[in-house]
């Protein structure tokens, strides 16, 4: 009976305990998906306040991916509609997490992963944190006890913010990178942690479920690529059974020149590298035959105001 009791005891004090985050995360949580709200990375959440089921093309990455790839630019050549989920030194955790909370709302009939995030380590203890600060929000906005508001402790949570370049951030500054030969071929092979093989393998198979197409895709970069990590990521690509594209091998007609396409000495591209990528891209996407072309659609004219506003910034 003594033991019933303890048992009782301890049920009732963890259920307690969970109410009581359940509490704390409904009044923690942003209830807009904007900075100003409390989002945490709002230009890559800003996807949570597209309307629904419009997204075609989802990216996801590090800083490699909001650099490198334009959504506006997709829309201009063939009209599809995509979004980039890419945050600074990403990890795999926080890509697994976005690419779940972009599910919740659209059904991308294609996943693209930058790889470069594939190679950064993952500590075990903020793996635990990623995941239960997504379960109970409380944990990852709890800094927000000195801006909470009246609204937030009864308030519903409502996502309109969105992005005008959906994730992509405009660089026009250039910094030449002085080692365009970055690329010299080998037959050894960077290995990839153990933990991160995990995650993409779940991403890969989240995918198939959900009937979308993944693609691992490394962007040109003279700082963080080699030809050992294309062949690390080569390997697993055919583990996957997924394509893969390397916009840094010489054949892979994207022309990109290191004296006037990277803003921060081959790091990462500007926007005029990554008009050349986006535009390979676009090329790439359309050879496919698997998306629509939406630009003369009422029902994406959002679009196509976002456009003429993205256009404007780049004219000037």
């Amino acid at each position: 009976m003594v033991y019933v009791k303890r048992a009782l005891s301890s049920v009732i004090f963890v259920a307690g305990l969970i109410f009581l985050l359940l509490v704390a995360s409904h009044i923690f949580i942003p209830k807009n998906n904007t900075g100003e709200s409390g989002m945490e990375e709002a230009h890559a959440n800003g996807i949570l306040g597209e309307k629904e089921n419009t997204i075609d093309v989802l990216v996801l990455g590090d800083s490699e991916s909001y650099s490198s790839i334009i959504p506006m630019e997709l829309w201009r050549e063939n009209g599809y509609t995509s979004y980039v989920c890419g945050t600074s030194l990403q990890m795999l955790d926080y890509t697994n997490i976005m690419l779940k909370r972009a599910f919740e709302s659209q059904k991308p009939k294609i996943v693209i992963l930058e790889t470069n995030a594939v190679y950064r380590n993952i500590k075990e203890e903020i793996t635990g944190l990623s995941e239960l600060g997504e379960r109970f929000s409380v944990f990852r906005y709890h800094n927000r006890w000195k801006s909470l508001k009246l609204s937030d402790f009864g308030g519903k949570v409502k996502y309109t913010g969105t992005d005008n370049y959906k994730g992509y951030r405009y660089h026009t500054k250039i910094n030449p990178s002085r080692h365009s030969k970055y690329m010299s071929q080998t037959d050894d092979i960077a290995e990839i942690p153990e933990k991160n093989i995990e995650y993409v393998k779940a991403m890969k198979e989240f995918c198939d479920k959900n009937n979308a197409e993944f693609i691992l895709l490394s962007t040109p970069s003279t700082r963080n690529w080699n030809y050992k990590r294309h062949n690390g990521i080569s390997k697993l690509a055919e583990e996957l059974g997924c394509e893969y594209i390397d916009l840094n091998l010489s054949d892979n007609m994207v022309d990109i020149d290191w004296n006037n396409d990277t803003r921060d000495k081959g790091d990462h591209l500007n926007y005029f590298g990554a008009v050349k990528v986006t535009r390979f891209l676009s090329d790439y996407l359309k050879e496919k035959k698997i998306l629509t072309d939406h630009r003369n659609d009422k029902a994406y004219s959002k679009w196509n105001d976002d456009f003429h506003k993205y256009e404007e910034a780049v004219n000037k």
